[in-house]
């Protein structure tokens, strides 16, 4: 993807190149990390209410059913699907643009450089699956393969947060790469094999509109109206498809522009004079409101700031604040909810439970684990800057912690609710466990380098 949604670089004396790379690293992160916080306090939540004697109405909540109806089109669901088939389309799509960002400027631009995530991402879903299926195979249960698999990368970098300075930048970044990695093989799962019955005339009017993104795209359109539109239209249409709607997120993602129409040193040079300008014409003492040179001055640096950013960063800075401290703790407060009783123990001790479990727990370290060192091995590609063996472990451990694409993914797979309260045990145990182990491995990690004088970054 380098070609018409390449973005422009410049300023390359102006600011390290390694500081710009990190600084919208840093930025998502820190979002992240802090809607971890509200993502764990929403599932608690959910939690206590399901096992509490109001219990009933939780579940009678998420059941109720909502129809919209526009004469010529109805479409009617529960409340938990308009949130897992509707609100969650937000969410793929900010994954899609996170992970088209990353094609084109991050951790996965080069296949020198990226092909140390996307090989233990690979490994980490791998295994996993390959346990799973091993434990259920033959029973009903073997649809569930695909949850296992799932890396939540909210969750993840929210442990890792704990550590604070102790956790280096380059395991940060490998974590975040591996994550997001990890997303592109959930929604390609997703896509190919937790799909219904699959409608050829709704897929061909998907392709259709999918299409009309690109040439928007290619005509140099961007205003997210038209994109929205667009993206509301494809989504219709994959709700008919068959194919699971919030695919149309990240189809829509993909399309939407990454260029800017000017670049960093054309940008100094414009923004400079007009503040020039602002500042030519202050003497006077005039009102910024009154003042016709001050306002167009402000009007030429706020069209030069509009010109520097493209649609695809304005959008995801827009939007990952929605998701990550909305969207997505509203997804846990109607999923995570499971009411224990007295089948906790046959829960864990279900095939589906032990599958999830075992696959997240020991699947997720023995996979990420043999390809990275299969890769650090072979001289292909090494590991970050300043990251050793004991923290990749630390990190593969909490890739375990398969919260939010887990529960999406099996609420997908298992249609009855006993097999999904099963799989929702799982998973709630998996990411606790997981969690707990990857941070304790960490915090030791970091401790042998501190008692060896050796700094986190």
């Amino acid at each position: 993807m380098r070609d018409a949604d390449a973005p422009s670089i410049g300023l390359s004396d102006a600011q390290p190149r390694v500081a710009r790379a990190l600084t919208p690293f840093r930025e998502f992160t820190k979002t992240e990390v802090s809607g971890g916080i509200f993502l764990f306090i929403a599932a608690v939540v959910a939690l206590l209410w399901a096992n509490s004697p109001w219990g009933d109405s939780y579940f009678d909540l998420w059941h109720a059913r909502l129809e919209i109806d526009l004469n010529v089109y109805s479409l009617e669901m529960t409340l938990v699907h308009w949130i897992n088939d509707g609100l969650m389309v937000i969410f793929f799509f900010v994954v899609g643009l996170e992970i088209k960002r990353e094609f084109l400027v991050g951790e996965l631009s080069s296949l020198r450089q990226a092909s140390l995530p996307i090989a233990a991402a690979a490994g980490g879903a791998i295994v996993p699956a390959l346990i799973y299926v091993s434990l259920n195979a033959g029973t009903e249960g073997i649809r569930g393969w695909g949850v296992p698999m799932a890396t939540d990368i909210a969750f993840a970098l929210g442990v890792l947060a704990l550590l604070g300075s102790r956790a280096p930048t380059g395991l940060k970044v490998f974590l975040t790469a591996l994550a997001i990695a990890d997303d592109i093989i959930a929604v390609l799962v997703i896509a190919v094999f937790y799909t219904a019955d699959l409608s050829v005339m709704a897929l061909g009017v998907a392709g259709i509109i999918v299409m009309c993104l690109v040439l928007a795209n290619r005509l140099g359109v961007r205003r997210p109206l038209v994109y929205a539109i667009f993206g509301i239209a494809l989504w219709f249409a994959f709700i008919e498809s068959g194919v699971h709607a919030t695919v149309a997120g990240v189809l829509l993602a993909v399309t939407i522009p990454a260029r800017t129409r000017i670049d960093a040193d054309e940008f100094l040079i414009k923004s400079q004079a007009s503040l020039d300008a602002f500042r030519a014409s202050s003497a006077g003492g005039a009102s910024v409101l009154t003042n016709p040179e001050h306002q167009s001055a402000v009007y030429d640096l706020e069209s030069s700031v509009e010109a520097v950013q493209s649609p695809m960063q304005s959008l995801e800075h827009a939007l990952h604040p929605w998701v990550a401290f909305v969207i997505v703790p509203i997804f846990a407060f109607a999923n995570a909810g499971v009411a224990f009783g007295d089948s906790f123990g046959d829960a864990v001790t279900h095939r589906i439970g032990l599958g999830i479990i075992i696959g997240l727990i020991v699947g997720k370290q023995v996979g990420i684990m043999l390809l990275t060192f299969l890769m650090v091995r072979s001289g292909y590609t090494t590991l970050p800057h300043n990251v050793g063996w004991t923290q990749i472990y630390g990190a593969s451990c909490l890739a375990g912690i398969g919260f939010t694409m887990s529960l999406f993914i099996a609420d997908l797979a298992f249609l009855d609710s006993e097999r999904l309260d099963i799989a929702k045990v799982g998973i709630l145990t998996a990411s606790v466990i997981a969690g707990i182990i990857g941070f304790a491995i960490l915090r030791m990690a970091s401790n042998i380098n501190d008692d060896d004088g050796l700094g986190a970054e």
